[in-house]
C-alpha cells in the first residue's frame, strides 16, 4: 500500500526521533487522515528490525480495528492479549493488548521488561492515566509512539509530562487544503440555550447537569434541525442515554428517520450497519462514537454535549471529516449553539482550527453575527485574522495617538537640561548599583506630573538628579518644566534661567492676545524682562 506524502513524513519522522535516541514521541494526525495506516507500516518496519511490538488501546474496537489494517495494510498477523487469550508462546511478533488486562498486576509481571521493543498507543491522548501508566513503566526501554488526533485532555495534564518530542503533526487546515478531508462549513444556531447553572468536575462540564440543562431546549433543536439537517446524514452527540433516547423519539415525531445507539445497545452493530446502508438519517448517540467508529457519508455533525475540552471536541466533529465523494459529500456541515455559560469558556468550531486564542474569539463572535448562514471554516478564520489585525493596528493607532498628546504635554529631559544650563545632569554617570537600576515606577509618575518626559530617563540615578533639581527650582521660585516646554514651543529661548513670575507674566499676555505672542515681543531676543 502507498502511502500519502504526508503519511511518508510522518514515519520517517517516528525513526529519525527513534535513531536520535529519543525513546517516548508523538504522531498528530486529524481524524480520518489514516493514523493507523501509519502506524502499521512503522509496526512493518519494527518487526522487519527484529522487534516484537506491542499495540495497546483501551477498546475491544481500536483492538480490532489495528489488527484488521495490519492485516490489510502490510499481511501481518497479530496475537491477542486481552481476558483470556494470551500472547505469550505464540509465533507472531505484533501483539494488540488491551490495556485494562494488560495493567493486572499478575498479568503484566509475567512479562519480561524487555519483552517489547515497540509500543504503539492508540489513541495516545489517553496515556497519561494510570492504567496506561503502570503498563508503560513496566517496560521502560521500550520505543514508545502515542498517536493521537486530538494531543490534549479534559483533566490538562499535558502529554509533554510523558512524551519526550512531537515527531510529526499534521494539521485539520492542512489536510483540507490538500483534499483528504472534507471542507467544514459551521452554522451557528440562533437559539441561546443557558447553561449557567451547570457546574464543572475533572476539567469539564457535569454530563448530568447538561442534559437537565438541555432538556427545555430539545423541541426548538429538532425544529432547527428540520431546517437544516433533514436532507442530511446526521449524528448527534448528547451528553446521556436519556436524552440521546428522549432525542431520538422527538426527531422521529419531526418526521426523521432517527436511531440512538449506546454502551448497553444489544444491537449496536445492526444499528449502525443500517444507519450506514440509509436506513436511518440520524443517529442520535451519548459519547459512544467519539472514538473507533467511521461512516465516511455522515454529512451533518449536531454537538449538544457542550464542552471545554478541545480533544473531546475535536473527535465529535472528526466522525464527520472523512471524504465521501461517491455519495455526493461535498462538505461537512457543523451546527453549533449560542450556547450562554456564565463562567466557562467552551469550544466551538473555532476551537477546530485557530491556534491563536484571540483569532479563535474573534472568529466565534463573527459566527455569532452570521447565525443562520453557513460559513467555511476555513474562509471564517482567514476573516477572524484580519480582523484581529485590524484591530491591533486600531489600537495601536490610537496608542501612538495617546504619546503623542502626552509628548505634546511633557518636556523632553534633553531640551529641560539645555534650557536650565544644566552641565552637570547632562554630563552625569551614575556611580552606584542603585543608580545604575532602571527608573522606579514612583520616580516616573512623580517626573510626569512634574512636566518632565520620563521615557527618556536611562537609570534611577539621573531621575533622583532631576528630581531633586525640580524640587530646588520651585523654592528658588525658577520657571516649570510647563512653563519651559510652552514658552521654547514659541520661540523663546533658555526659559529654563528666567523666573515662575516673568513666565507667569509672559504666558498671561499671549493668552490674552489670543494665544499669539503680542507684535512688540521677538521671542528670539526676549530675556524675561
Amino acid at each position: 500500500m502507498e502511502l500519502r506524502p504526508y503519511q511518508k513524513e510522518a514515519k520517517e519522522a517516528i525513526f529519525e526521533q527513534w535513531d536520535s535516541g529519543v525513546l517516548k514521541t508523538l504522531l498528530v494526525l486529524p481524524t480520518g487522515c489514516g493514523k493507523t495506516v501509519v502506524f502499521a507500516k512503522v509496526t512493518e518496519e519494527c518487526v522487519r528490525q527484529g522487534d516484537r511490538v506491542l499495540i495497546l488501546a483501551h477498546r475491544g474496537e481500536l483492538l480490532e480495528q489495528a489488527a484488521d489494517k495490519l492485516m490489510k495494510t502490510t499481511g501481518l498477523g497479530c496475537a491477542l492479549e486481552k481476558a483470556e487469550s494470551s500472547c505469550q508462546g505464540s509465533w507472531f511478533r505484533v501483539v494488540v493488548g488491551s490495556v485494562q488486562t494488560l495493567m493486572r498486576e499478575k498479568r503484566l509481571n509475567s512479562f519480561d521488561p524487555f519483552y517489547f521493543n515497540t509500543i504503539i498507543i492508540d489513541e495516545a491522548h489517553h496515556c497519561i492515566s494510570d492504567s496506561y501508566q503502570r503498563v508503560l513503566q513496566h517496560f521502560p526501554h521500550a520505543h514508545v509512539l502515542g498517536v493521537t488526533a486530538t494531543p490534549d485532555r479534559g483533566d490538562m495534564r499535558n502529554l509533554g509530562a510523558y512524551f519526550e518530542s512531537l515527531a510529526y503533526e499534521y494539521t485539520l487546515p492542512k489536510a483540507i487544503k490538500e483534499g483528504y478531508l472534507s471542507p467544514i462549513k459551521a452554522l451557528t444556531i440562533p437559539l441561546k440555550i443557558d447553561m449557567s447553572s451547570v457546574s464543572v468536575q475533572a476539567g469539564d462540564f457535569k454530563a448530568s447537569e447538561i442534559g437537565t440543562a438541555l432538556d427545555p431546549y430539545l423541541q426548538g433543536i429538532a425544529e432547527e434541525m428540520q431546517k437544516y439537517c433533514r436532507d442530511k446524514k446526521t449524528v448527534v452527540f448528547l451528553p446521556l442515554v436519556k436524552t440521546s433516547q428522549k432525542f431520538r423519539d422527538l426527531l422521529n415525531q419531526y418526521g426523521f428517520r432517527a436511531a440512538e445507539v449506546n454502551g448497553d445497545s444489544q444491537d449496536r452493530a445492526e444499528i449502525l450497519k443500517d444507519f450506514d446502508a440509509g436506513k436511518y438519517n440520524v443517529l442520535c448517540n451519548s459519547m459512544l462514537l467519539t472514538e473507533g467508529w467511521d461512516c465516511p457519508s455522515v454529512n451533518c455533525i449536531v454537538v449538544l454535549r457542550p464542552t471545554k475540552v478541545r480533544s473531546l471536541y475535536c473527535q465529535m466533529v472528526g466522525r464527520g471529516t472523512r471524504l465521501s465523494p461517491e455519495t455526493g459529500k461535498d462538505h461537512l456541515l457543523l451546527l453549533d449553539f449560542l450556547w450562554h455559560t456564565e463562567r466557562h469558556e467552551l469550544c466551538h468550531p473555532a476551537s477546530l482550527i485557530c491556534e491563536n486564542e484571540e483569532v479563535a474569539q474573534q472568529m466565534t463572535e463573527n459566527l455569532e453575527k452570521e447565525a443562520g448562514m453557513p460559513v467555511d471554516l476555513e474562509e471564517a478564520e482567514q476573516k477572524a485574522s484580519e480582523d484581529v489585525v485590524a484591530q491591533r493596528e486600531e489600537a495601536l493607532a490610537k496608542q501612538l495617538a495617546e504619546m503623542k498628546k502626552r509628548k505634546k504635554k511633557l518636556v523632553d529631559p534633553l531640551q529641560f537640561e539645555m534650557s536650565i544650563q544644566a552641565e552637570d545632569l547632562s554630563s552625569y554617570v551614575p556611580s552606584f548599583g542603585w543608580e545604575m537600576g532602571p527608573p522606579s515606577e514612583k520616580q516616573k509618575k512623580t517626573l510626569e506630573k512634574l512636566g518632565i518626559m520620563p521615557d527618556e530617563i536611562e537609570n534611577a540615578g539621573k531621575a533622583e538628579k532631576i528630581l531633586d533639581r525640580l524640587n530646588k527650582r520651585r523654592t528658588e521660585g525658577l520657571t516649570t518644566p510647563k512653563q519651559i516646554r510652552f514658552l521654547e514651543s514659541r520661540g523663546f529661548e533658555h526659559v529654563g534661567t528666567w523666573q515662575f513670575e516673568t513666565a507667569k507674566n509672559l504666558i498671561d499676555r499671549i493668552a490674552a492676545n489670543g494665544w499669539r505672542v503680542p507684535m512688540d515681543i521677538n521671542p528670539r531676543e526676549y530675556k524675561g524682562a
